[in-house]
């Protein structure tokens, strides 16, 4: 299992970077945009939605996808910005506020409809965010996401090497207190690394500030991975989907994504105000 989970990451990494560096503006839309329908499609189940519904609700999530795809792209710079951050403020509440409460009840919705909505506060809110930090820039884009990818891969194995207390057994029972601090000391060690490499460290003080947002960031991580584990268990279902071999669904690999993209890009968009 494990050489083929990496001969997929191996393969995604690849073509993810060629995506990143050589489509143009309207092919990274264009793949935002699959990307954002096949987690739509892997919703439906979570949520859910059967039949009539979940076609229904398929057709509705292309119609925000499309209306949203073609709003950054052809909408004046000067109109986009209070739209997205009205969009990353919501999302920012729901991973700070209702996600946490959502856990520690262990609240089960039972309407289809209202987890199809929760849907689109994931998903649009992450969609949205590729667009913007890759036209900030597409190394702050690539930066982010390999700060994801070193949590991840730190977790895991230093989880498998050293877990025995459970982080939340009812939720998820592989992860473990020692996954997370695993996923610190990776990330630790991902921004000094990137520090040093890129000479930051001569600009601007990297510790406390940079290894306690990286710190941050793996909370952020750690939630919208539990959160989509507690949304797979409540559905009875093992993995989001299968279309990614040793992986799962799409949704099983950006779950960290989608808590915490949105609410760097609202970072950053806040501080180009300033």
């Amino acid at each position: 299992m494990l050489r083929q989970r990496v001969i997929t990451a191996t393969l995604l990494l690849v073509l993810f970077l060629l995506a990143l560096f050589a489509l143009p503006a309207w092919g990274w839309s264009i793949l935002v945009g699959l990307v954002l329908m096949q987690g739509t499609n892997e919703w439906i189940t979570l949520a859910g939605l059967k039949d009539a519904s979940a076609s229904q609700y398929r057709w509705l999530s292309l119609t925000l996808i499309l209306a949203m795809l073609a709003f950054d792209l052809f909408a004046p710079t000067t109109l986009q910005l209070a739209p997205k951050l009205l969009l990353y403020v919501v999302s920012a509440l729901f991973w700070i506020f209702v996600v946490p409460a959502w856990m520690i009840a262990n609240w089960k919705p039972n309407h289809p409809w209202l987890m199809g909505v929760i849907g689109w506060a994931l998903l649009l809110p992450t969609g949205l965010a590729l667009l913007d930090l890759r036209t900030l820039s597409p190394w702050l884009l690539l930066g982010l996401m390999a700060l994801v990818w070193a949590a991840d891969i730190s977790a895991y194995f230093a989880g498998r090497r050293y877990g025995k207390h459970k982080l939340a057994p009812a939720i998820s029972p592989g992860k473990t207190w020692e996954g997370v601090a695993g996923a610190m000391l990776g990330v630790t060690i991902y921004v000094v690394a990137v520090a040093w490499y890129s000479g930051l460290y001569k600009q601007y003080l990297i510790f406390p500030s940079g290894v306690l947002a990286a710190w941050w960031w793996v909370g952020l991580a750690v939630i919208g991975d539990l959160f989509e584990s507690l949304v797979k268990r409540q559905a009875g279902v093992k993995d989001s989907g299968t279309l990614l071999p040793g992986h799962g669904g799409l949704l099983d690999r950006i779950d960290a994504l989608t808590s915490t993209l949105p609410l760097a890009t609202l970072v950053i968009l806040l501080q180009r105000l300033e």
